[in-house]
């Protein structure tokens, strides 16, 4: 018989410091959900019973009237599984809803980059380039606990002012994403390890190096994995090609990006078995050299190169493991094709009282699996 692993569910809120929430206030929380992404906005949804009886209900709904989940309130969710705590996301109330039939309350938020998007800015980036820029703009959050984890691109070309000034007219959000989205980068924030904490990551869609425990597929106790699918996409992957007027020779020069710069997860890559069915986009950005020019072609060859999805859902009664974007997970006892290591490209973590479950997408360039042995 499959051990059952117990799982425990913690949530912190408040206006400045975010503190346990008292534990009545937690006994009434009949489902929370947390949906995390590799890139864009991660959020949280708390369903809260909060019938009025008794006396002390006279005035209002008793959760309202401890003001534990305002607007703009801040959030951690963690649960603890086999002992073990996981904050899955540090955020802040946006929305709240009443329904007084049945009572309940509806606490809707996002993740912290929802402060990033609430104030445009007009600013002026002179000789800076993209790496630094976001390093820069990160700063700004640090009293949230934030941590800006940076990648630099390839390239390290840095604009003179005379060639060109970074403007921003955005929020400092859409201005991260705009950046990273031109190098072919992911911009997205990561809570923990510990409470009141995050990572910020600006960077290309590589794992992180956190190993989850596998998703097996099979009849228990091998198996952990309630549904499991994959999808391959032979129009996902394409190379890019065509010619940039190089700012500082001010000649043409050919720009040809096919990727592969990526540790391989697959044996058979599907942008090179796709033949005559290849895909190609053309390169029309302008005023970037050379180099700029075949770094941004390479991150975004390799940005479309995940072709295989892999979607299904575990119970964490018997899976031990929680998920997290950017992870490398295992997938066994589905074949060689499809067998072998898997980026988290997202997961939704659902948990109830006396469930668990957590709904993953996975991600890799091909098929075939890289490794004899998938460790559990």
């Amino acid at each position: 018989m499959a051990h059952e692993v117990k799982t425990t569910l913690t949530v912190l809120s408040g206006a400045g410091v975010p503190l346990p929430v008292p534990a009545d206030v937690t006994a009434k929380i009949e489902t929370a959900e947390v949906r995390l992404s590799e890139s864009g906005r991660s959020g949280f949804q708390l369903v809260v019973a909060d019938g009025r009886s008794g006396i002390a209900a006279v005035a209002d709904y008793p959760v309202l009237s401890r003001g534990l989940f305002e607007r703009f309130h801040r959030v951690v969710v963690v649960v603890t599984v086999a002992g073990l705590p996981h904050v899955l996301i540090d955020g802040v109330v946006t929305c709240r809803e009443l329904t007084v039939d049945p009572p309940k309350l509806v606490v809707t938020g996002e993740d912290l980059g929802v402060l990033m998007d609430v104030e445009e800015r007009n600013a002026e980036y002179p000789a800076q380039s993209d790496a630094v820029i976001a390093a820069r703009l990160l700063a700004r959050y640090g009293r949230y606990g934030i941590v800006p984890l940076v990648v630099p691109p390839p390239s390290a070309d840095v604009p003179t002012p005379v060639e060109r000034v970074a403007v921003q007219t955005g929020t400092d959000l859409g201005h991260l994403t705009a950046m990273a989205a031109r190098h072919g980068y992911v911009f997205h924030l990561a809570a923990g390890p510990l409470p009141r904490s995050s990572t910020a990551y600006w960077g290309p869609a590589v794992p992180s190096g956190d190993v989850a425990p596998a998703v097996s597929y099979g009849a228990a106790p091998f198996g952990n994995v309630e549904s499991l699918s994959f999808r391959v996409d032979g129009l996902a992957p394409a190379s890019v090609r065509g010619f940039v007027q190089d700012r500082r020779t001010n000649r043409a020069v050919p720009v040809i990006g096919l990727g592969g710069g990526r540790p391989p997860m697959a044996v058979r890559p599907v942008r090179l078995t796709n033949g005559a069915g290849a895909r190609t986009v053309s390169y029309r950005d302008s005023g970037a050299s050379a180099a700029e020019a075949l770094a941004t072609a390479n991150a975004r060859a390799e940005a479309s190169a995940d072709a295989v999805t892999a979607t299904g859902k575990v119970d964490s009664t018997r899976y031990p493991g929680v998920l997290r974007p950017r992870q490398t997970v295992g997938v066994r006892g589905v074949g060689w094709q499809h067998d072998g290591l898997y980026r988290v490209r997202g997961v939704t973590h659902s948990i109830a009282r006396g469930s668990y479950t957590q709904d993953f997408t996975l991600t890799r360039e091909g098929v075939g699996s890289t490794t004899v042995v998938v460790r559990p």
